[in-house]
């Protein structure tokens, strides 16, 4: 497996603002302790995008890890959104057709594809409003989130929810629209293969790293230095400067980073048993799960 000279968590969001205050990106090198890299006030999803087209310039050997679903799932019927003429047959084509609708949406956000009558109708809305096609109680799930559950390496939630503190769709959608604009100047795992060099993006769940740093399940969120300090310890690294505010976006970011550090250098985690070339091509997967 290829090395990687630093590691970086963006811990995503779907809200609907210029600049959401739950995105938050740390950094780490093959050295010392993760950091914040902290715009001000805060990151809006356009910088984002612009700090990714960056590193595709500069060819920078950095993995990059996206707190978001990058799919929906589609191998439980054959299809992302079933009754849907347009429904698209790939996740390079998925997210085109997310970025088309949601064109006009400011701050690059996600509301002209939930408003879509066809798309409207596979998603938990808020206030009790629930598409028809919407399924079950959490909503249909990729076989990455399928064999999480089974296993127990996570508990993530139906990218067609949009309710709840668990809710991903939003972010999702919103992600998407950035994966498509970088027009393939930087690889995305698994859709593309690993380079030999430059930047990869990756799909993360900052849960796992949290796992993985001794937090328990349901209790992962932390909001002192003290926590924050102990997590980082467990997972054997040294506690980063002081923070200006200890918000769990900061503190997931700067866990997850360290965590993909100690990550990355695990072939198996690279080629995952459950993972086959057609999920590969509509679904993703999540880094970590095996």
């Amino acid at each position: 497996m290829r090395g990687f000279s630093s590691f970086a968590c963006i811990d995503w969001s779907g809200a609907a603002l210029a600049r959401p205050p739950g995105i938050a990106v740390a950094q780490i090198g093959v050295e010392g302790p993760p950091a914040l890299i902290t715009p001000d006030p805060h990151w809006s999803r356009a910088d984002i995008s612009g700090w990714l087209e960056d590193h595709a310039d500069t060819q920078s050997d950095i993995l990059i890890g996206m707190d978001m679903s990058f799919a929906f799932p589609y191998e439980d019927k054959g299809g992302y959104f079933p009754e849907w003429n347009d429904s698209p047959p790939n996740a390079r084509s998925l997210w085109a057709l997310v970025d088309g609708l949601c064109a006009d949406d400011p701050h690059l956000g996600a509301s002209g594809f939930l408003k879509h009558p066809q798309g409207r109708r596979h998603f938990r809305h808020a206030k009790g409003n629930i598409g028809d096609l919407f399924e079950g109680s959490i909503g249909r799930l990729r076989r990455v989130e399928h064999h999480q559950r089974t296993t127990r390496q996570a508990n993530s939630w139906s990218s067609f929810n949009l309710v709840g503190a668990g809710q991903v769709g939003k972010g999702s959608l919103t992600g998407m629209r950035i994966l498509h604009q970088l027009n393939g100047r930087i690889p995305i795992w698994p859709f593309d293969p690993v380079p030999d060099t430059g930047p990869m993006v990756i799909e993360i769940y900052t849960s796992m790293a949290a796992r993985a740093a001794g937090l328990p399940a349901g209790r992962s969120k932390i909001r002192s230095r003290i926590a924050l300090e102990m997590a980082l310890a467990a997972l054997g690294y040294d506690t980063p400067e002081l923070l200006a505010h200890y918000d769990d976006h900061s503190t997931d970011a700067l866990i997850t980073a360290a965590w993909m550090r100690n990550m990355a250098g695990n072939p198996a985690i690279w080629v995952p048993a459950n993972l086959n070339s057609q999920i590969a091509a509509t679904e993703g997967w999540t880094f970590g799960v095996i």
